[in-house]
């Protein structure tokens, strides 16, 4: 306990940390204050059912950062953003050129490599736009627009994408954490009062025992999650000696730290956006009168609403996105190398290919686990909801996920900051 107080006075005390964490309010406030702001020409009485019957709006929604409930300006969120991000990380896997301006090419190469990101975000903001547009003025929840006004919508809620991806990039280089998880989870956190509010008041005596045991195994969920998520395994490093002169360096014992789950909430986040993305894609063709397409999104809808198909799909895509996500944010060979470089070995290992080969083999079994316990995480909700009917457990899951792990990467990273001030 004195601890934490001795590091919470360092945070409240140390200007830099202090300035850090006010941007990321100050950036937030303005998040918040955009999400308000409605586009024109919209049915709110049409959107409030229309929204209520659709799952694809609620998982949507948990990217707009709660700018979907009133069709606000921001009502893409960071979608378009995520899904440039996913497409660019799949071209590492593709192009050993793109994989070089990543891992190879310095600061530099990094920087360009986002810089595509950012330029993947603006069509794929304009074909979402246009095609969620279409689909909701279908729905008769936008009405009364000229074929202009109804471009200028599209603009308008475009330039809004682009903004909060910048607000989200401001945030992860002037505040504390990763800008695009703090706006996911900045949104989550806002909806809270009102789902609350609702869940009071449509509570009955019948309901409470349900209500109280979804309570205690939410925490339960918390629990492990945060059991998981910081579950490491320390793998022992020596240091060789080495003298010069009449001195001797070296000859100390250290650890590697592996996460059982290296990726986070990152699966996750990649696994909804494929999975919403079919149903954005048709939603676009839709407005061309194409033959197929009906059929396709009927076919889709239909996939969508089978929990089981669902729940299989999610699961899978969760387990492959996190050997994919570690698969390009850790790299045996590096690590090895600079091992090797600084004159440190794994006892038992000899250094060079042995070690990248043992470091490779252990980061596979423990990622194995993380991935199997995150994908039963992340279908446990929809299996929550196939015993109680109730629908939004399966996107609260999901909105809980995301939201421990982002406050436990807040926490680390606010950690290394009091440390680094401590030093």
């Amino acid at each position: 306990m004195q601890k934490f107080i001795h590091k919470l006075k360092i945070v409240f005390t140390e200007k830099a940390i202090r300035n850090r964490i006010f941007f990321v309010l100050g950036a937030l406030v303005v998040f918040r204050a955009l999400a308000t702001i409605p586009i024109p020409g919209v049915d709110q009485t049409v959107l409030d059912q229309f929204f209520n019957n659709n799952q694809f709006l609620g998982l949507l929604n948990v990217f707009s950062g709660g700018g979907l409930t009133n069709l606000s300006i921001i009502m893409l969120g960071v979608g378009p953003y995520i899904t440039g991000s996913i497409i660019m990380q799949l071209m590492t896997v593709m192009s050993p050129k793109v994989k070089a301006m990543q891992s190879e090419d310095g600061e530099a190469g990094r920087a360009k490599f986002m810089q595509y990101g950012r330029m993947l975000t603006l069509p794929l903001a304009i074909l979402q736009g246009f095609g969620f547009l279409t689909l909701l003025q279908s729905q008769g929840v936008i009405t009364g627009l000229s074929s202009f006004e109804f471009m200028v919508n599209v603009l308008l809620i475009v330039a809004g994408s682009m903004l909060l991806m910048w607000i989200g990039e401001l945030v992860t280089e002037y505040g504390i954490g990763n800008g695009v998880s703090i706006i996911i989870f900045a949104g989550i956190v806002a909806g809270l009062p009102q789902k609350i509010s609702q869940l009071g008041f449509g509570l009955t005596a019948t309901q409470a025992p349900l209500y109280i045991g979804f309570t205690l195994v939410a925490l339960a969920v918390i629990y492990a999650v945060v059991l998981m998520t910081e579950a490491e395994r320390s793998v022992p490093i020596t240091y060789a000696k080495q003298s010069r002169g009449t001195q001797t360096y070296g000859g100390t014992t250290s650890y590697l730290p592996l996460r059982l789950n290296q990726a986070g909430v990152i699966p996750i986040i990649f696994a909804l956006s494929i999975l919403l993305f079919p149903q954005m894609v048709l939603n676009i063709l839709s407005a061309f009168s194409i033959s197929w397409v009906p059929g396709a999104i009927t076919a889709v809808n239909g996939f969508m609403a089978n929990q089981l198909y669902y729940a299989g799909a999610y699961f899978v895509l969760v387990f492959l996105f996190t050997f994919f996500y570690t698969a390009v944010t850790f790299d045996p060979d590096a690590i090895a190398k600079n091992l090797q470089r600084n004159g440190a070995f794994i006892a038992g290992i000899r250094p060079g290919a042995h070690t990248s080969e043992y470091l490779g083999n252990l980061i596979t079994r423990l990622t194995f686990v993380g991935a199997t316990f995150l994908g039963l995480i992340a279908i446990f909700p929809v299996g929550m909801q196939m015993l109680t009917g109730i629908a939004s457990l399966a996107i609260g899951g999901t909105a809980l996920l995301i939201v421990v792990n982002v406050v436990l990467d807040l926490i680390r990273r606010i950690d290394a900051q009091v440390s680094l001030r401590e030093y």
